[in-house]
C-alpha cells in the first residue's frame, strides 16, 4: 500500500498492511499496524518509508485530554509496529487538518479551573502527561527516524512547544508562532525553556517567551527554528520534496540529530521540574489573570466553531 489515505478520525476504521516488498534481492516485510484513533489521521507511504500523521481535533485545536490520549496511543503503536532494527520507517511527519491552526496550545478551560481551585496536583498531572509525549518525541520514539513537524496554521503556546520537539520544522509562509502565556501572568511550561535555551541561548529564549509577540514563519526561519519555508498550501509537497532529497542520506541525517541529543540531553526529570514551577505559578494567579485565560479559552472555542461552520 503506497500513500493511501485513511481517515481514522471519522471512520474509526482499521488500517493494516501485510505481506512483503522486494528491495533488490532482499524481501523486507511491510509493517502490520492498527491505529484506532479519534483525533489523528494516519497515512503510510511505503515507497518513502514515511508515516504521515495529522491531528484532526473534534472540538478545539488544543491539547485536550482526548487528543493527548490519542497522541500517546499513536506513539505506542508506532513503536510496536516499526521495530528499531526493521528499517521500515525513516520519516515521521505530524501536521494538522484543522484549518488555520497547527495547535493553539493547552486546554485553557481546564488550566483556568484548576488554577482557580489552587489544585497544583491536577496541573502537575496534566503537564506531566504532555511532557511524557513531548519527551518521547524528542527521542524520536527511540527509533532511527527523522521527525518532521508540518506547520500549515498557527502554532501557539503548547502547539509551538510541540513543534520545537521535532527534528525538522517545515512551515508555510504566513503561519504564526507565539507564546501568549505572559499576557495572563504565566510562562510556557512544557518545553519552551529547554528547547529555546539550547537552540538560541538564554537571552533570546527569554525574549521570545516574554515579548508576547506573534512571529511569522519567515522570522522563525531567520532564527533557525524553521528549517524549510513553503508557499501557502504547499506544505505537504515541501515535506515530500524534503524527504525525496534527503532520503538516501537519512542515516547520516538521523546520526546528526542523535549526536545533538547526546551533546545537549533533555531529560524527563528536567522537564517535570519545570512543569512543577509552571503549576505553582498558575495557582498564584490573580482573578484578573484567570479572567484573561478564560478569554483565550473562549477564543479557542470560537475558532473551532467558525472552522466547523466553514467545513460544513
Amino acid at each position: 500500500m503506497t500513500d493511501q489515505p485513511v481517515n481514522l478520525a471519522r471512520a474509526r476504521s482499521e488500517m493494516r498492511t501485510a505481506g512483503e516488498r522486494r528491495v533488490g534481492s532482499v524481501h523486507t516485510p511491510t509493517p502490520r499496524f492498527r491505529f484506532d484513533l479519534a483525533e489523528i489521521e494516519v497515512r503510510w507511504d511505503e515507497m518513502a518509508a514515511t508515516l504521515w500523521s495529522f491531528m484532526t481535533p473534534i472540538g478545539r485545536p488544543a491539547f485536550t485530554f482526548s487528543i493527548l490520549r490519542d497522541l500517546q496511543a499513536w506513539q505506542q503503536e508506532i513503536q510496536r509496529a516499526f521495530p528499531a532494527d526493521s528499517g521500515l520507517l525513516k520519516y515521521l511527519v505530524l501536521g494538522s487538518r484543522f484549518p488555520g491552526a497547527f495547535n493553539l496550545g493547552g486546554d485553557m478551560d481546564f488550566v483556568a479551573d484548576r488554577a482557580e481551585a489552587r489544585d497544583v496536583g491536577a496541573l502537575v498531572a496534566y503537564g506531566n502527561m504532555c511532557i511524557d509525549i513531548l519527551h518521547q518525541n524528542i527521542l524520536s520514539l527511540d527509533l532511527p527516524i527523522v521527525t518532521i513537524a508540518l506547520i500549515q496554521g498557527d502554532a501557539i503556546g503548547g502547539g509551538f512547544e510541540v513543534a520545537l520537539s521535532f527534528d525538522v520544522l517545515v512551515a508555510e509562509r504566513g503561519t504564526r508562532f507565539s507564546f501568549p502565556d505572559h499576557i495572563f501572568g504565566m510562562f510556557p511550561g512544557v518545553g519552551a525553556h529547554v528547547f529555546l535555551t539550547r537552540k538560541l541561548g538564554a537571552a533570546q529564549a527569554e525574549k521570545l517567551m516574554l515579548s508576547g509577540r506573534t512571529y511569522t514563519a519567515e522570522e522563525m526561519y531567520e532564527l533557525g527554528l524553521v528549517h524549510v519555508l513553503a508557499e501557502p498550501g504547499q506544505g505537504e509537497q515541501a515535506v515530500a520534496d524534503y524527504i525525496a532529497y534527503n532520503g538516501k542520506r537519512q542515516t547520516g541525517q538521523y546520526g546528526v540529530y542523535r549526536a545533538a541529543r547526546e551533546i545537549n540531553p533533555i531529560t524527563v526529570d528536567e522537564l517535570r521540574r519545570i512543569v512543577k514551577i509552571w503549576a505553582e505559578t498558575a495557582v498564584r494567579l490573580q482573578p484578573h489573570n484567570i479572567k484573561m485565560m478564560r478569554r483565550l479559552a473562549a477564543a479557542q472555542a470560537r475558532t473551532a466553531t467558525q472552522s466547523h461552520r466553514i467545513s460544513a
